[in-house]
């Protein structure tokens, strides 16, 4: 066994790129070495901002014999069937021999490959590595690179180390030669660093001031950035996406604190970490109250000889410059008023078949104070109706335009410097969320209004205009604004009506198409669309068709012409969009609820109810039903109605009451029925659903014994029809609660 050491040293790799450049070294050396029969016993990879190295430990010095056998044609095939065999497996005719198959002369070729030294293997591979590697960007140089057939790398490759077991793999890339010789620490090390072999690898960089580990190098920058902020007395703000960074673009870390002037402080936190990480890859930090003090720490890649003074002082320069741009945006754009802001919107299209960004805040503002008119939400009108008309004003300060992350943070800002109302701060700040799993659920009342406004009014001008989710392709994030309304009215507790909140978003969309489009309702009429002025509720009718109005035309007739233009376009009807969308929020539900341990068949058996989307009362109906369906009698019962579905199922009867001369159990499940119905009716009422499916319980035991001693198929009719009847009652009993037919089990 030997141990093999592949570097390919180029210019800077940007950090982004590096972790999963280790990844597809590994998994292309591996496929590699798989194609030739070879493992190695471990593999390691490494990369710094100027090279990518993999150690494969454990490797055969050759690979092994094979023989493979292929059958072929029967021997007294014709000549060409015979001839194209012998091209496939690359022998003569003499080579071939001859075997018995079910009585039938027929041939094989045995085909003997010897080992191959792993050298050779590696020859082979080590291009075909670097030639397939899937940057994802990446470039060609010099002038070579006026072919399309020269090498394209991330950045300009410089040298090729392999050695396997201490001796060069001959190989070349591109007219570079593989060799034992690589370079050390861009300022620290002059000339070449030899590699002798694996062991040394790591060594004889370290020795060059090159830490090739990417690992250790995060840990000193991690360590180095906590120690550099508790010796100065503040506490750092953690950020491991940020270590990970530093580690990419540094081959000697060394983290330093800076300060900056505490006058900055002035612009919000936010701002300032912002402009810190992104621009400037900088760690911030807190002081021993949970402010934001007025320092940061850098890494340097260098060791300097005045302890990184000069750096430190260049750094505090560039961030100060940094932080006078931001401080100028925040003032800059205090200016203006959020509703001086907001009049840019119309000039900002939202969706070509949605309007401009004015158009849609002027839906989200009237949809937000009819969730708080209608009781849905327990906000104040005219402060939710207030929050909705500036919540996008922020969209056009020069603070997002720099820093599009911080929407609505920032309109929050500058709606408390106007001294408005804080709910309608607050609202403007918040009601992008929750816009992922983990983040913070709004449940300030305005908040809450102005969040579902802005994300009904999505979810229902996308459906109405056909641009659905389709498979994995969803453009609008119309799953993630669906989790965030059923996060919201959960989280809430919102007594809504899923098809009500769909309802009130068409309602509006509805009324600004009235005023911008001519509007023909429509209905098909066998297989053709025609005009319906019948009827004019957008929920009734099939589908309707919209046309932009212009001043200067009256209202266009309706022809097929018309339809068939580019003028219009069909949309559908508010009972289309209503029931779609609630299809659509149910596999959104499960999905959802998938993660809180809620079995997605139960939340069908609910659903499948029809007439109930109040999605608290689901739930709590579903979490109900879980109970109930693990505990023994949950289980039984189900049992029992699965059989009792089974049997009505199969058979065709006209129900009638039971007659006289009852078999006991017959009278039991019976007087089980008139006590439990009544109960399990009173208790969904009461939204008890617990108390409802106790109720249920109580059918157990009697629809054992029932399917235990009566014979449902009797062969006297009557009592085979009422017996059927009565099984139809206890399959509707249950249907009360749930439907349990889609419970799986």
């Amino acid at each position: 066994m030997t141990d093999f050491l592949l570097e390919l040293l180029s210019e800077e790799i940007p950090a982004r790129m590096q972790g999963k450049a280790r990844a597809d070294l590994e998994k292309l050396f591996t496929d590699q070495l798989a194609a030739a029969g070879l493992k190695a016993q471990s593999l390691q990879t490494f990369s710094t901002p100027r090279r990518l190295a993999l150690i494969a430990r454990g490797l055969p010095e050759t690979t092994e014999a094979v023989s493979e056998e292929l059958k072929g044609p029967p021997a007294d095939a014709p000549d060409a069937a015979v001839e194209g065999f012998l091209r496939k497996a690359g022998l003569t005719r003499d080579a071939l021999e001859t075997r018995d198959v079910k009585g039938r002369a027929t041939l094989f070729a045995v085909i003997n490959k010897p080992g191959r030294a792993t050298a050779d293997v590696l020859a082979d591979a080590i291009p075909a590595i670097i030639r397939a590697f899937p940057w994802p960007k990446s470039m060609r140089w010099g002038t070579a690179s006026q072919t399309t057939e020269s090498l394209r790398w991330v950045r300009p490759l410089q040298g090729i180390i392999a050695l396997l077991g201490g001796y060069v793999v001959p190989c070349e890339v591109d007219g570079l030669v593989a060799g034992n010789t690589t370079v050390g620490h861009r300022f620290h090390h002059k000339g070449a660093v030899t590699i002798s072999g694996v062991e040394d690898y790591a060594s004889a960089l370290r020795a060059a001031h090159v830490i090739v580990d990417h690992d250790e190098r995060a840990a000193i920058i991690r360590d180095g950035a906590m120690k550099a902020a508790s010796d100065a007395g503040f506490v750092l703000v953690e950020d491991e996406g940020l270590v990970v960074e530093n580690a990419g673009l540094t081959e000697w870390p060394v983290p330093l604190l800076g300060r900056y002037d505490p006058a900055f402080l002035e612009v919000p936190p936010e701002v300032i970490q912002l402009t810190t990480r992104i621009n400037q890859k900088y760690f911030v930090v807190r002081d021993g109250a949970g402010a934001l003090a007025p320092a940061f720490v850098c890494t340097a890649n260098i060791a300097a000889h005045d302890g990184g003074q000069a750096i430190v002082a260049g750094n505090e320069k560039v961030l100060a410059a940094r932080l006078s741009d931001a401080r100028f945006f925040w003032e800059l754009d205090q200016k203006k008023t959020l509703e001086q802001h907001s009049e840019k919107l119309k000039n900002i299209v939202f969706h070509e078949k949605l309007g401009t960004v004015a158009d849609k805040v002027e839906r989200v503002a009237k949809l937000a104070r009819w969730l708080c008119e209608e009781g849905i939400v327990k906000g104040d009108p005219a402060l939710a109706e207030q929050a909705a008309r500036l919540c996008k004003a922020d969209l056009v300060t020069e603070m997002v335009g720099e820093f599009p992350e911080l929407q609505g943070l920032m309109g929050g800002y500058y709606a408390a410097k106007e001294g408005l109302d804080p709910q309608v701060a607050a609202a403007i700040r918040d009601h992008y969320k929750p816009v992922g799993q983990g983040d913070d659920v709004p449940t300030a009342p305005v908040t809450v209004a102005v969040s579902l406004a802005d994300k009904l009014d999505t979810l229902v001008g996308f459906y109405a205009n056909r641009l659905r989710p389709t498979g994995s392709k969803d453009p609008f994030a119309l799953r993630r604004a669906a989790i965030a309304v059923l996060t919201t009215i959960h989280t809430s507790g919102l007594r809504a009506s899923l098809t009500r909140l769909f309802s009130l978003a068409f309602d509006v969309y509805y009324e600004q198409w009235k005023s911008q489009f001519w509007i023909y309702n429509l209905k098909f009429d066998g297989s053709k669309l025609i005009v319906d002025d019948s009827k004019s509720d957008p929920r009734h009718v099939d589908t309707f068709f919209v046309v932009r109005q212009d001043s200067a035309d009256n209202r266009p007739e309706m022809t097929a012409e018309l339809l068939g233009s580019q003028a219009g376009r069909v949309l559908y009807s508010g009972i289309e969009v209503e029931e779609e969308l609630l299809d659509f929020f149910a596999d959104r539900l499960k999905v959802q609820q998938r993660e809180a341990g809620v079995r997605h068949d139960l939340i069908d058996a609910v659903f499948a109810l029809g007439g109930e989307d109040d999605l608290v009362l689901l739930l709590a109906r579903v979490h109900a039903l879980q109970a109930f369906v693990e505990t023994g009698e949950g289980g039984n019962l189900l049992a029992g109605y699965k059989r009792a579905a089974n049997i009505l199922k199969k058979e065709e009867f006209t129900p009638v009451p039971p007659g006289e001369g009852l078999e006991p159990a017959e009278a039991a499940l019976i007087a089980a029925l008139d006590d439990a119905e009544p109960r399990a009716i009173a208790a969904i009422e009461a939204e008890d659903f617990e108390g409802a499916m106790a109720a249920l319980a109580a059918l157990r035991a009697p629809i054992d014994a029932f399917f235990e001693s009566v014979t449902v198929n009797d062969a006297d009719p009557a009592k085979r029809a009422a017996r059927l009847a009565l099984l139809a009652r206890f399959r509707s009993a249950v249907h009360r609660v749930a439907d349990f037919s889609k419970i799986e089990g």
